[in-house]
């Protein structure tokens, strides 16, 4: 996804990057890691201004890195959201997540490690033994403080976790609000090299235009669907055509099981209808153009546990 197709008022990149004259310049990447459900697609939204990674309130929404990519004129930083790093799960496509998840720590720059409030968990403890092992700059980012009800509890709860390892900073913010979260920017410019960009300024992802669109269509699928059926489904674009007005786009969402595709498709369609405009509504925010979207379910049993199956829906080892 490149400048011109995202929405004008949310990033403007004309009068900067000139970071070949300038060698002050600094440019890295950047590892946003934590168990799942911290706030970590929530952080990088907020860091672009930009809808560019799924959310939703269930746990592991994310199941691919995705780069989100902030220039300005005094650095380029190229954030890496990963899916959460969670145990005990089984099966193929829980795999992949992990793997997507630490091979994100080979090679950065800087690690935001996350955390959810004051809530440190068994899972929280296996993610920082996987920072630890990276041995790179490691900043804490202790999210959803806007949540928290006694105050004076932060700041021993900070320096309590401050000792579980040499943090280059502890930063307590929320991503959701918006707090702290251009100190945390400057923090991790801070830490980055000086180099030149390594990406042009126009560009926002690593992604392409239909992987954000079959993004956006699972994203409501967890966000309308109930609690079990979203981590059961997947979504493939069979067809993206952009024209000079519009975006015509078809969507095959894949699940496990034939009573799955019957509630996807609700009673009279009416689920389906629900969940293709509202995906609609958001690949136009995105995308900055009309969309005409057309949806289809169809079953693929076992998809998650079939590596094969895994590989041809677009989940494989991209390192």
């Amino acid at each position: 996804m490149t400048k011109e197709n995202s929405p004008k008022n949310i990033l403007d990149l004309d009068d900067i990057l000139k970071s070949s004259d300038n060698s002050d310049f600094r440019a890295g990447y950047i590892a946003i890691v934590g168990r799942p459900n911290v706030g970590k697609s929530t952080l990088l939204n907020k860091i672009l201004g930009l809808h560019l990674s799924i959310t939703s309130r269930k746990p592991q929404t994310t199941r691919q890195r995705i780069l989100g990519i902030k220039t300005t004129d005094q650095y380029q930083a190229i954030y890496i959201d990963t899916p959460g790093l969670h145990k005990g799960h089984k099966g193929a496509i829980h795999r992949f997540m992990n793997l997507e998840a630490t091979t994100a720590l080979d090679g950065v720059n800087v690690v935001v490690f996350m955390l959810d409030g004051m809530k440190w968990t068994e899972e929280d403890e296996y993610v920082l033994k996987n920072v630890q092992r990276a041995n790179v700059t490691t900043l804490l980012a202790l999210n959803k403080i806007d949540l928290l009800k006694e105050k004076e509890k932060l700041l021993p709860y900070l320096q309590q976790l401050s000792s579980k390892m040499n943090f280059a900073e502890v930063i307590p913010v929320s991503a959701d609000k918006g707090t702290n979260i251009d100190v945390l920017e400057e923090k991790i410019a801070s830490h980055l090299q000086q180099s030149s960009a390594y990406f042009d300024q126009q560009q926002l992802t690593d992604k392409s235009d239909r992987f954000l669109a079959a993004e956006l269509i699972r994203e409501q699928l967890m966000r309308l669907l109930g609690q079990e059926i979203p981590y059961s489904v997947s979504v493939e674009i069979e067809a993206f055509e952009e024209q000079e007005k519009i975006i015509k786009i078809s969507g095959l969402i894949w699940t496990e099981r034939k009573n799955q595709k019957s509630i996807i498709i609700g009673q009279n369609g009416q689920q389906l209808k629900e969940i293709g405009k509202s995906s609609r509504l958001s690949m136009e925010r995105l995308f900055n153009k009309k969309v005409f979207l057309k949806l289809w379910v169809k079953v693929k049993e076992g998809w998650s546990n079939d590596e094969r199956a895994l590989k041809s829906l677009g989940y494989h080892d991209q390192y």
